[in-house]
């Protein structure tokens, strides 16, 4: 089956520098095939029995924290899932840009009181929407001007999240249908 790994903290510039040949060869090592990554800021696509995808998060972290000294959060996605994050998106369904648009994935689903207690308005005329292991956004002056930032929603709802732009998440899941 096809999935990919989405680093948190990965970055093209700064103090966590990952070369993404060097977490193709960490991926390959853990018996994953058709391993490919996508620009440098730590997505990666493979195939992997549902086992190792199971084990897989926590082992890139602690393999990468052993080559590079420092640990970073690892969410995964199917196929299918982000599939279904691609056709779930209510701001598509909306028609509002799509150079506005970015999705927070999260590690585990959210309780529904942790949902309940954010601010829709923390940063207007920002949006977002929960849906499953997802945070919708769309933020018509960029990723840079948000409150909705990663540890806004971390904090808030106690689980791991790592965001992607929509081009991103569309390029995703064609690398995985490919």
């Amino acid at each position: 089956m096809m999935y990919v790994a989405l680093l948190r903290g990965i970055n093209v510039a700064g103090k966590h520098l990952l070369p993404m040949e060097e977490l193709a060869a960490i991926v390959s090592a853990c018996k994953c095939t058709d391993v490919r990554t996508y620009i440098q800021s730590g997505n990666i696509v493979f195939a992997a029995s549902t086992d190792m995808a199971k084990r897989l998060p926590g082992l890139l972290t602690e393999r990468i924290e052993e080559r590079f000294g420092f640990a970073t959060p690892v969410v995964l996605r199917s196929r299918d899932e982000l599939a279904r994050v691609v056709h779930t998106n209510p701001f598509v369904a909306a028609n509002l840009p799509q150079n506005t648009l970015h999705v927070y994935f999260l590690n585990e689903r959210a309780h529904e009181n942790a949902v309940q207690s954010l601010d829709q308005k923390r940063s207007m005329p920002d949006e977002f929407r929960i849906i499953g292991r997802e945070i919708y956004l769309h933020l018509p002056n960029g990723m840079g001007r948000t409150k909705l930032t990663n540890a806004f929603f971390e904090s808030r709802l106690k689980t791991v999240a790592t965001a992607r732009n929509w081009t991103t998440v569309q390029r995703l899941l064609e690398m995985m249908q490919s």
